[in-house]
């Protein structure tokens, strides 16, 4: 069953709901992740489920958490007619909310980066 967007609030912080449901993006460099090294699981902050891993994010110099693959089937995305040039919204698989954009500019293998909120974003750490 869809949430609805009181069960949404209900779950997410004002600037979570902001970014996740509403399309918004925070600042670059102002999220908990841009900088982040240790190694583990980045997860969707809304529904739980494994959209990235350690091993997969570098440092794009954009102030946001930037990874090169998402986990398989994690992700899909979206064209995003916001700006004046159309992009590629980047959604989580599972519940659909906005996460960020990915970009043809990324390191090899992929040449992809994955722009993506710190505020979308939970962290699990490897044992």
């Amino acid at each position: 069953m869809e949430k609805k967007g009181k069960d949404w609030k209900k779950n997410l912080t004002p600037e979570q709901f902001h970014i996740l449901r509403e399309k918004g993006t925070e600042a670059p460099f102002s999220g908990k992740y841009y900088n982040h090294k240790e190694k583990g699981v980045y997860t969707c902050a809304a529904c739980g489920q494994k959209l990235f891993t350690s091993e997969t994010k570098y440092d794009s110099g954009t102030g946001w958490p930037s990874f090169f693959r998402p986990a398989a089937k994690a992700v899909k995305t979206a064209l995003d007619f916001k700006m004046i040039i159309p992009r590629k919204e980047v959604l989580c698989s599972k519940c659909g909310v906005h996460l960020g954009h990915v970009f043809p500019d990324g390191p090899k293998p992929t040449g992809q980066r994955y722009c993506i909120n710190s505020l979308a974003l939970k962290f699990k750490k490897s044992k």
